[in-house]
């Protein structure tokens, strides 16, 4: 059995895909961009904005979902460039403080509408 959430507060999914899907205990959420629900932009800034505004996505639809960032159990960062790794890192560290989870970071040829960074997570109640 799996549910579909969808939160106005993040972005809409940008292809045919959910921004997330609970199946039985476990929360998957779909790579989250930089972007500002408000008007469906990147946020400018760079890439450290932009991880910010991922993780505040991020954090929304666990919201919707009944989840926090502390169920969060595995991230994957993926990043248009690997020398971004300690500034994200740097953001990452200011949702994530304690109990981090697993994780794995990516340099990628290129991300959607031009991100500086992309972020998915798997959580578990």
């Amino acid at each position: 059995m799996k549910k579909i959430i969808n939160t106005q507060l993040a972005p809409k999914a940008v292809g045919p895909y959910s921004q997330a899907v609970i199946a039985g205990n476990t929360l998957y959420i779909s790579g989250q961009l930089g972007i500002d629900p408000a008007v469906s932009k990147l946020v400018e800034g760079g890439v450290i904005e932009q991880a910010h505004q991922a993780l505040r996505n991020m954090g929304e639809i666990l919201k919707e979902a009944g989840y926090s960032y502390d169920d969060v159990v595995k991230t994957t960062v993926l990043l248009n460039d690997i020398g971004d790794f300690v500034e994200v890192n740097k953001v990452y560290m200011q949702y994530f403080t304690s109990s981090y989870p697993a994780r794995a970071a990516y340099q990628v040829a290129a991300l959607p509408i031009g991100g500086l960074v992309e972020i998915e997570a798997i959580a578990v109640k």
